[in-house]
C-alpha cells in the first residue's frame, strides 16, 4: 500500500510511542528533547521593505554580533533575500530576537552582479557563519541555483568575494541544483574536518533531497554523493531548508517538507558522525492560519537572554513572510 505522506509527516515517534496524527507535541515530548516552538509574531513583510524587487523574501539567518564585532548597528543581524530575479542578499538589524528589526538602508549588500566574479540571474539563500579562526563573518549564498558561493566580511555588512564552494559538477550526474546551504562548525576527526555543510540537491527526477559535505576550514569541501535525507524515506515529494542542531550529545538536521507533503518542519537524528538516519517526524507543525497558511520552512535558530527562538519562512513559497517562534 502506498504511504500516506501527510499521515507520515504529521506523526512522530518518541521512545517507541506513536503520536496521533495532527496532535500537538507537548513540550516534554518534542522530538529530540527540543523546545516546543510556538509562533509569536511576524518580523519582516516584503511590502514594508524599501528594497522589494519581487514582493517575496525567503531563508532568514540570524546572528548575534554584539560580542563578536567591534562596531555594530544592532545586537542581532538578520540576513534574508528575495529569491526571484534579481534576488539580492539583504540585512535587517535589531536589539532583540523578539524584534523589531530595521531594514538596512543600502540593501542589497550582495547583488546578482559582482564583477569580475559573476553575473547571474539571481542570488539568494544567505547563511552567515562566524568563522572563529578568521574572526570574520562568512556568507554562503546561491546564485544561480547550481552554485553556492562564499563571501567574507569583518563587519557583517561589507563583503569581499572569495569563491564558489559547491556546484552541480561536484555532485553525481543528473544533479541540477545545489543550493540553500548552511554551514556549521562541527568536528569530524575521522574526516579531518571542523566544518559541515547541509544543502538541498535537486536532480533531473525533480525530487529534492538534503545532502552534506565536510571541510577542514570552510572553503574547500568534500561532499557525500548519497543523500543525508532522502525525500522518499520521510514521505515527502521535496525537502529543503536544512539546519543543524545539537542536543543531549547528538546531532540533528531539521528541514522543511513542501506544502504538498504537509508543509511542516521535520527532524532527523544523524548523530555526531552523520551515520544515523533516525527520522523523528514533525519538529514544528505549521498552522493553517495566517501567516503560515499551512507552510513553515527554512528555520534558523538563536538564543536571546536564555530564551530559544526560531526564525523562519511562514506562508506559501514566494509569497510569505519572515516569522518568529519562541520555545
Amino acid at each position: 500500500m502506498e504511504l500516506d505522506r501527510r499521515r507520515f509527516l504529521r506523526t512522530a515517534t518518541a521512545g517507541g510511542a506513536l503520536l496521533a496524527v495532527g496532535s500537538a507535541l507537548p513540550a516534554s515530548a518534542a522530538p529530540g528533547g527540543f523546545p516546543d516552538y510556538r509562533y509569536v509574531r511576524t518580523l519582516l513583510k516584503p511590502e514594508q521593505l524599501k528594497y522589494n524587487p519581487t514582493g517575496e523574501i525567503i531563508f532568514p539567518c540570524v546572528r548575534g554580533v554584539y560580542d563578536r564585532l567591534s562596531s555594530t548597528i544592532g545586537r542581532y543581524y538578520l540576513y534574508y533575500a528575495p529569491h526571484d530575479a534579481p534576488g539580492g542578499i539583504c540585512l535587517a538589524y535589531g536589539d532583540s530576537l523578539e524584534g523589531p528589526f530595521t531594514e538596512y538602508p543600502h540593501n542589497p549588500i550582495v547583488a546578482n552582479e559582482w564583477q569580475p566574479h559573476y553575473s547571474v540571474k539571481h542570488v539568494s539563500s544567505p547563511h552567515v557563519l562566524w568563522h572563529r579562526e578568521a574572526r570574520e563573518m562568512w556568507l554562503y549564498f546561491h546564485g544561480d541555483n547550481n552554485t553556492t558561493r562564499l563571501a567574507r566580511s569583518k563587519d557583517g555588512i561589507h563583503f569581499t568575494y572569495d569563491k564558489a564552494v559547491l556546484t552541480t559538477s561536484m555532485m553525481p550526474a543528473g544533479t541540477t541544483e545545489t543550493s540553500y546551504a548552511r554551514v556549521f562548525r562541527h568536528h569530524l576527526p575521522s574526516r579531518g574536518a571542523r566544518y559541515v555543510m547541509v544543502f538541498m540537491r535537486n536532480t533531473t527526477a525533480n525530487h529534492r533531497d538534503i545532502c552534506w559535505g565536510w571541510s577542514p576550514e570552510g572553503r574547500n569541501w568534500t561532499f557525500d554523493h548519497e543523500p543525508l535525507i532522502d525525500h522518499a524515506k520521510v514521505g515527502a515529494v521535496n525537502v529543503g531548508g536544512p539546519h543543524l542542531l545539537h542536543k543531549n550529545g547528538s546531532t540533528y538536521v531539521v528541514y522543511n517538507s513542501d506544502k504538498e507533503s504537509g508543509g511542516n518542519i521535520l527532524i532527523t537524528e544523524v548523530g555526531n558522525d552523520f551515520s544515523r538516519r533516525n527520522h523523528l517526524g514533525v519538529f514544528y507543525d505549521s498552522r493553517s492560519t495566517a501567516p503560515e497558511n499551512g507552510r513553515a520552512a527554512a528555520p534558523a535558530f538563536g538564543t536571546d537572554r536564555g530564551v530559544p527562538y526560531m526564525i523562519y519562512e511562514a506562508g506559501e513559497r514566494l509569497s510569505g513572510v519572515i516569522a518568529m517562534a519562541r520555545g
